[in-house]
């Protein structure tokens, strides 16, 4: 086995033992066991909101030691147009099999992004001793509406029932508004604000127990997750598919991509994983409004049952090895 394919291993066996995604096999275990096993809504909800808040203020605290270069530029504009570009061909291979309200919706979510994916990216890169800079969240929290808004005009123009149309502002303000993304661009631009002194003091929270939610935040998306899956298990092979290949060309492509402009390759795993992930929380929140007829049965599983489980267990081992073949 050469060295190159023992440092790939290396990187899949560290990732499919890290105690953070241990818990989440955990839950889908706990699912198939027919186990009463639960996290309450409350806590769950909660920690879903102190991972952004920890990781958007450790990303600022990171940006305002940083000298603004020409990368930190490119991956901002390269983010939004991925975040433009995706939803549009996912649209139109969707629209295959699916309804235009179904393709829409899902689209949207394919172009968004997952923040728990890019959280437990980091926590992965961190486990490698790998450095990524705090710019990134900025590039997660941009990415976030610009698909909503691209899916919503694509339902729009192609829709034939136009009674939904005049909402259009409405979904706009929403998907900007969404808590998950204020939240983050919030607590980027606190850390962004905070001296040195006033960060150290809320060091304990912020950082010191970050994996110890995460870890707990994974059982409960484990929980979940086995119990979306069945039901898209029924709906058919094309959606399934659809779920994991659009991961892995957007990942790997975006992987070989970022190269020509950025060097680091913690940043580059950020940014393919950014481009493989989908949003199972803002999406869904915007879709309600938006495309009321979507079947959530559909783009949530398919996000958070398919997509999360492969990103966070094969998909990073699997971009990182592309970012290292082609550097």
């Amino acid at each position: 086995m050469s060295t190159h394919q023992q440092m790939d291993l290396h990187y899949l066996i560290d990732n499919l033992t890290n105690p953070a995604l241990l818990f989440f096999f955990l839950g889908l275990i706990a699912v198939n066991l027919k186990s009463d096993l639960k996290i309450p809504e409350n806590s769950s909800k909660f920690i879903s909101l102190y991972l952004l808040l920890s990781i958007g203020f450790k990303g600022g605290q990171e940006l305002s030691h940083s000298v603004i270069t020409s990368e930190i530029i490119g991956s901002l504009l390269f983010g939004i147009l991925l975040a433009l570009i995706v939803p549009i061909y996912c649209y139109f291979i969707l629209r295959i099999k699916l309804s235009v309200e179904n393709a829409g919706a899902i689209a949207s979510a394919y172009g968004s992004v997952s923040a728990v994916t890019f959280v437990t990216t980091i926590s992965f890169l961190e486990l490698e001793g790998i450095p990524f800079g705090g710019h990134m969240v900025a590039v997660m929290a941009l990415m976030e509406a610009p698909s909503i808004i691209i899916g919503v005009l694509l339902m729009s123009f192609y829709n034939k029932d136009k009674t939904n149309k005049s909402s259009f502002k409405q979904i706009v303000y929403h998907s900007l508004t969404n808590g998950s993304v204020l939240l983050i661009i919030g607590s980027l631009l606190i850390g962004y604000f905070a001296n040195d002194a006033q960060a150290e003091g809320i060091k304990p929270f912020t950082t010191d127990i970050f994996k110890g939610f995460l870890a707990v935040f994974l059982l409960d998306m484990g929980i979940v997750s086995g119990q979306k899956l069945k039901a898209l298990i029924k709906k058919g092979w094309f959606t399934l598919s659809f779920a994991i290949i659009i991961p892995i060309v957007n990942g790997c492509l975006v992987a070989v991509l970022s190269g020509l402009f950025i060097e680091e390759s913690g940043n580059r795993l950020l940014m393919s994983i950014l481009a493989a992930s989908a949003s199972y929380i803002a999406v869904p929140a915007a879709m309600k409004l938006a495309a009321p007829k979507a079947n959530p049965g559909l783009y949530i599983p398919m996000a958070l049952a398919i997509t999360f489980p492969f990103n966070i267990t094969l998909g990073m081992p699997l971009y990182l090895c592309v970012i290292e073949m082609c550097y």
